[in-house]
């Protein structure tokens, strides 16, 4: 049995590494924070940037190296912060910038990197812009937003949908104008089509930057640019129901002239060119009809984002012949230009379902959350782990009653909204709400999540949260893991088999089983790989035959 904690590579390849600046992000596993849902410090129901500073001990025992943090800018919090009021600011709901400061501070220390969200194609309705935008048609800002005139019948100058419903156009009285929101009315677009619009965002963005930053999760990057000419947007072929649900028709349209616009690729090149100064990194997220496609587009070529990620993991679909699919999709995509584009695979989110039901059902146990992550991690691209993805956490069901998200009381009850996913940390289940705060919680903390909580988890040897805080680390010393290429074999429908190969190292194969079932197969080719012990999952090969318990994984490195 071979033992790759500290794998030895060849000299060719330790010559590589020595004189090849190595891009830090590629080899990071990053851990999404949903700031309102941490921590709360101060007893009013609402984790903030104090909450997660006095965690950030915990992130970093997991292992993981960049921390995401959600929204924590100045809001009316209409859509709970990815509706900025002023990008440059803590919102008091929150904290202060003197609080973000010392988070910065003190991750640094840890040696984790902070990035933040940047939502740059929307701003709120009472963000000064748009307040001196609307005030009239000859202002300074007159054109900062999209605004058009109404057809010659009073309706909107398109057929363009808002994702969280009805038209995208929204009338202004004063301007006797509509103005675009892709989201909610209060959300309103901006115009990047003005010069002075891009250069205020990267402005903002210095700002971060100046303040330590390591990053930027982009929001809705697709949407930056509109068609200037206002086209029509044509039936989908297909209905889209990968980022949005079934029930909202804004999947029956084929979203061509409203996003993904080709202008979009020279704003992310001076995006680029500004992170680059610091050595910090993007990534972006792309909810398009062709998402595979478009985050080839918008990584390739080491000059725009460093990666990206889509929904196409995010999906109720959990075959490995979907997940081998898409990942070799992307592949394929991203191997046709000069310097090919970077994944980020996530398969849970504060957008989607929590993966325990999504993807576990009714009888989703921890070890599945298990294999779940080592799966994750075995896929070429940098992970994305959610919070209380690590502790195995399932979707909240919530009563109408309870709900915040505008998107919920919309489309209720056929989509129930995203406040399943947001619900608090469950901290310590013996503290009142399980730890979160000392007062009542935004979201209620479900009592099956109170019994998953960390305290009662680290105690627990076998729990999804100490494999978590092993498997991460373990991965990590694995360079094959972290930047090799991927390669599928076929199996049975619950297992994914492939193999990642690093120039200068010895192969690694992986085989997972994703099924509540055992497993017993042959695959030829793992007569040829030892055992690759130290990941925590059980699992055997001898012969060239497989034999995987429910949940359970084998792992073999071929040196010979």
């Amino acid at each position: 049995m071979a033992d790759l904690n500290n794998p030895i590579p060849t000299a060719a390849a330790t010559h590589q590494a020595t004189n090849s600046p190595v891009e830090w992000w590629r080899e990071s596993v990053i851990y999404q924070v949903y700031p309102r849902s941490f921590l709360d410090t101060n007893g009013d129901g609402v984790g903030d940037l104090a909450g997660i500073t006095s965690k950030l001990d915990y992130i970093a025992d997991l292992g993981v190296d960049i921390v995401w943090i959600s929204p924590f800018f100045t809001s009316p919090m209409r859509d709970f912060g990815y509706d900025v009021s002023n990008y440059c600011d803590v919102d008091p709901l929150f904290g202060t910038l003197a609080d973000f400061d010392a988070l910065i501070a003190r991750a640094h220390q840890l040696g984790l990197k902070i990035m933040i969200d940047q939502v740059l194609s929307h701003s709120s309705d009472v963000h000064p812009w748009f307040v001196e935008s609307r005030q009239s048609r000859t202002n300074p800002k007159a054109d900062w937003y999209v605004w058009s005139d109404p057809q010659p019948d009073g309706t909107p100058p398109n057929n363009w949908l808002s994702i969280f419903g009805g038209s995208a156009w929204q009338w202004d009285s004063r301007r006797r104008q509509y103005y675009l929101h892709n989201f909610l009315t209060s959300q309103p677009d901006l115009n990047f089509h003005q010069p002075q619009v891009q250069q205020a965002h990267l402005d903002n963005m210095k700002f971060w930057l100046d303040r330590g930053v390591d990053g930027f999760r982009v929001d809705a990057c697709i949407f930056h640019f509109h068609d200037a000419q206002l086209r029509n947007n044509p039936p989908a072929k297909k209905q889209n129901t990968v980022s949005v649900a079934e029930s909202n028709p804004y999947g029956l349209q084929a979203h061509i002239y409203d996003n993904t616009r080709p202008e979009n690729l020279e704003f992310f090149k001076k995006v680029r060119l500004l992170l680059d100064q610091y050595n910090a990194v993007s990534i972006g997220e792309i909810g398009s009809d062709e998402a595979l496609k478009v985050m080839a587009e918008y990584t390739a070529d080491g000059d725009k984002l460093n990666m990206a990620y889509s929904f196409n993991l995010l999906t109720s679909d959990n075959s490995t012949q979907h997940i081998r699919a898409e990942v070799e999709a992307f592949e394929q995509l991203a191997a046709a230009s000069n310097k090919a584009g970077w994944a980020s695979w996530s398969v849970g989110n504060h957008d989607v379902n929590r993966v325990m039901t999504r993807w576990g059902g009714a009888n989703a146990t921890p070890e599945f959350a298990k294999v779940l992550l080592a799966m994750q991690l075995s896929l070429k691209g940098t992970p994305c782990l959610y919070q209380g993805d690590e502790l195995a956490l399932t979707e909240a069901d919530l009563p109408y009653e309870a709900l915040q998200d505008p998107v919920g009381l919309t489309f209720w009850p056929e989509m129930k909204g995203r406040d399943g996913c947001r619900t608090p940390i469950p901290w310590d289940a013996t503290q009142a709400n399980a730890g979160f705060s000392a007062g009542k919680p935004w979201l209620p903390v479900p009592a099956e999540h109170a019994a998953q909580s960390v305290a009662q988890q680290l105690q627990q040897p076998e729990s999804a949260l100490n494999f978590a805080r092993h498997f991460i680390p373990w991965r990590k010393k694995i360079a094959q893991l972290t930047r090799g290429d991927i390669f599928f074999y076929d199996a049975p429908d619950s297992v994914l088999a492939l193999r990642r190969d690093l120039a200068g190292y010895p192969s690694v194969l992986v085989v997972l089983n994703l099924s509540s079932n055992d497993v017993e197969f042959d695959l030829p080719v793992s007569a040829e790989y030892h055992d690759l012990s130290g990941h925590g999952l059980h699992g055997s090969a001898s012969g060239g035959r497989i034999s995987l318990p429910a949940y359970g994984a084998w792992f073999g490195i071929n040196n010979s």
